[in-house]
């Protein structure tokens, strides 16, 4: 983090948003410009095909608009902001909400973790301090601690207080590590892919608001749509990070209720000495064993494929360090930005190192005189 503090920190402010014309230019204004220890700030809007002015009213608020043409998803959305976010050459990425229910001055408290060098990713947490804690729907509420005890089972016991809040910071580091597959959000995936990692992870407590002041969230309208959609890349996540666990939890669970079922025929028969009416749980037993035992078998075999991924998941990073500390983007400005007017355009260009200066080529030899050719002239 010294040389990048250096060279200069670039924050680059990503805000997904979906039909959020009403908030859009209160969320960009609202972000600092100036804050200690960042030399460069830069909003990019990734309009989620909206169908009212929301990219119309980002742009003029003064940030970088991204049309997506359809809608693939809030985890899709969020990796193509992030992905630009790199190619800017954002030493620290910021993903906030474009509806208004988070305060973009607390910007400069979520990211001072990371300019203090304790952490590569801070996430907000609405629970931590219960003093803080925003008014939202009981059921949501209870939402929200179900999944945070199933990603602190899932992380081995950690206490986090908040997996679900999309108001977040990652400097590069972490940046670099991240790998999402989920479509339909990124906020659980996150902790597991970079707890597993090993990137540092802090909380800080901050003030949002429960309940929106206009519009209907996409992502968490519904409590039973939310946890439909979210349990299965949970379960992915943990199955492909942690596929000794994964595969091994449902084993030993078969396990018990296949011996279980065995010791209570056993006694059953050796009290009767017969094993009717509870003859079924003999085959019973012996399926949940069987199945148990294939899948204590299956979780070493992926396992072991895990190594595979690590390792590509360790070439993945060097070539993400690689491309974006080598490319540098250029970026041509157009004034304005503000008081309504035009908003910087950027070009999707590189600059690429210097060519390293090499020997010069040895002079070639002069042909011999039977080597030599006359010219041909050629009548066009």
């Amino acid at each position: 983090m010294a040389s990048l503090r250096e060279n200069g920190m670039k924050l680059i402010v990503t805000i997904p948003a979906q039909n959020e014309e009403k908030t859009i230019a209160q969320v960009v204004r609202g972000i600092p410009r100036q804050i200690p220890g960042i030399d460069e700030t830069e909003v990019i809007v990734i309009d989620d095909a909206s169908t009212d002015c929301t990219a119309q009213r980002a742009q003029d608020a003064g940030a970088v608009v991204i049309r997506l043409r359809h809608r693939p998803g809030l985890g899709q959305v969020f990796r193509a902001g992030f992905e630009r976010a790199m190619r800017r050459g954002a030493d620290i990425i910021v993903n906030i909400d474009g509806d208004g229910q988070f305060d973009p001055a607390d910007i400069p408290r979520l990211i001072a973790p990371i300019l203090a060098d304790e952490a590569d990713f801070v996430t907000c947490s609405r629970f931590a301090d219960p003093t803080m804690r925003p008014t939202m729907p009981l059921l949501k509420y209870w939402g929200n601690l179900a999944v945070r005890g199933i990603i602190n089972w899932v992380c081995g016991g950690t206490r986090f207080t908040d997996v679900s809040c999309g108001f977040r910071a990652f400097n590069r580091e972490a940046a670099y590590r991240l790998t999402l597959f989920g479509r339909y959000t990124y906020t659980q995936e996150t902790f597991i892919d970079l707890f597993a990692k090993g990137v540092r992870i802090a909380e800080v407590p901050l003030a949002v608001r429960g309940v929106r002041e206009h519009g209907k969230s996409r992502v968490a309208g519904s409590v039973i749509k939310y946890a439909m959609n979210s349990l299965p890349i949970i379960l992915r996540a943990m199955r492909d990070i942690q596929p000794l666990k994964f595969f091994g939890g449902i084993a030993l669970i078969l396990g018990v209720i296949g011996v279980a079922c065995g010791l209570f025929i056993t006694v059953w028969y050796f009290q009767r000495l017969k094993t009717g009416p509870f003859t079924s749980l003999i085959p019973i037993s012996g399926i949940f064993l069987t199945l148990s035992f294939l899948l204590g078998v299956l979780a070493l075999l992926a396992d072991m494929m895990g190594r595979h991924r690590r390792i590509s998941e360790e070439l993945l990073y060097l070539a993400r360090r690689r491309i974006h500390t080598t490319r540098r983007p250029v970026r041509a400005s157009v004034p304005g930005g503000e008081n309504g007017e035009a908003a910087p355009t950027f070009h999707d260009t590189w600059s690429l190192p210097a060519p390293q200066p090499t020997d010069p080529p040895e002079p070639a030899e002069e042909p011999s005189s039977h080597q030599r050719v006359a010219p041909v002239n050629r009548a066009i």
